[in-house]
Order: structure tokens, then sequence, then C-alpha cells
């Protein structure tokens, strides 16, 4: 089966995250929140790695991978031209091919990646720092720990924990994802943390208006 891949073109695309930017602005101001302090991370799973340094003449500087294996193909050859952040499941395995590319790793979720990450530290890019991803709705279709969870995680982990992650459930209404935001916002303030990755294309708004620091967009900046 065909993998799904977006063209890039770049005028489209940066039309798509000005107008992104402008619905940033206006969510966090909504807020009382000052918009320099939201991240917008264009998702690149479905770019090729041909294609994806249009993405930087569209403006885009900051990119998520969801794959161990394409960020360390894609940060080979764009390098220093964008910030790399690792937005996927974290398997244990993988860990070695991701430290030394990115800032960020967005999914920690389990004491087996908390130990791979410890084998790795010495291999890590300085200043790696990790965001534990949280199931805050308890829902079985989704990775992430459970809130009651977290403080031991944190505690164990071999690098710094510096904020939080969350996939609400899928919803056709945004405004069904605000109270899975807003409790992933208490619990990182709970534990003093102050990154947020939270909102996709579909909720994004109303992520940044429950406190998102990142935002990770995809198809709304290709299509």
């Amino acid at each position: 089966m065909a993998q799904l891949s977006f063209a890039v073109d770049v005028a489209r695309v940066a039309a798509n995250l000005g107008q992104v930017r402008s619905e940033v602005t206006a969510a966090a101001e909504r807020a009382g929140r000052d918009p320099a302090d939201v991240e917008i991370l264009a998702a690149t799973k479905y770019i090729t790695l041909e294609e994806l340094g249009l993405l930087s003449d569209a403006g885009v500087v900051l990119v998520g991978e969801n794959r161990a294996q394409d960020l360390a193909a894609k940060a080979g050859a764009y390098g220093e031209r964008f910030t790399w952040d690792f937005i996927g499941a974290l398997q244990s395995r993988r860990v070695p091919m991701i430290v030394p590319h990115v800032r960020l790793i967005h999914s920690v979720a389990s004491a087996s990646a908390l130990q791979a990450l410890e084998r790795c530290v010495e291999r890590a890019r300085p200043g790696l720092q990790l965001l534990v991803q949280v199931n805050v709705a308890g829902d079985a279709g989704k990775a992430g720990v459970a809130p009651a969870e977290l403080g031991r995680l944190i505690a164990n982990a071999p690098l710094p924990v510096v904020g939080l992650t969350t996939m609400p459930p899928l919803a056709a209404d945004p405004e069904q994802s605000r109270r899975w935001f807003a409790a992933l916002r208490e619990l990182a303030d709970a534990h003093g943390l102050n990154r947020l990755s939270m909102g996709t294309t579909q909720d994004y708004v109303v992520a940044v208006e429950e406190g998102a620091t990142t935002v990770r967009i995809g198809s709304r900046l290709y299509r």
C-alpha cells in the first residue's frame, strides 16, 4: 500500500502558516496570554525527505517527526536548517536513533523508555529535554501514563522533564477536547512544569486557549 504524502507548495504552506499564526495569536490574546509563548510545530510525517527543505522556504523552523528512521534521515540531510522534535510513539529500541538530533521528546510514557534514555544520555544532543505523555482521558486507544503515575515517572527520568503532552479522544467538535487540555494544564501546574504540547490540526485553537505552548500542525499547513 502506498504511503500517504503531501506535495509541498511553498506559497500555500506560507499562507497556511500565516493563517495558523493569526489564529494562535487571537486565541492566546483571548486567554490573556502572550502569543510569543506559543510555538507552531510542523508535523512532517507525510513530507518526503526530498521535499522537506521546501518547508524552510515557506517559513517553517520547528518540525516534529513520528518515526525514528525518518528523523535520522531527515535530520542528517537538513541538519541545523530546522529545529527537530520527536513526537511519535517512543520505542525503547529506537531511542539511540532519536537522541542525537532533537531538543525535545514529546512522548515519554514508560519506565522502559526511561531506561533506554538513561543508556543513551551521552549520545544525546546537548540540552535534550523530555515531555511526559499523559492519558488524561483514560482512553484505552491512546498512549500515555495515568495521571497518578506521573510523579514517579518524573522522579526516575534521566533527563530534565519540562512539560507534558496529551492526545485527547478523537472528537468532531474541538470543544470536546477542552476539558482534557485543561486537565493537562492543571497537572503541569501541580508538578511545576511549564511546557504543554497539545493541540493538533483539529483542535489547536482550543488548546492555545487552555495553555498550550506547542501546537502540532500537520495537514492544515499542507492542503
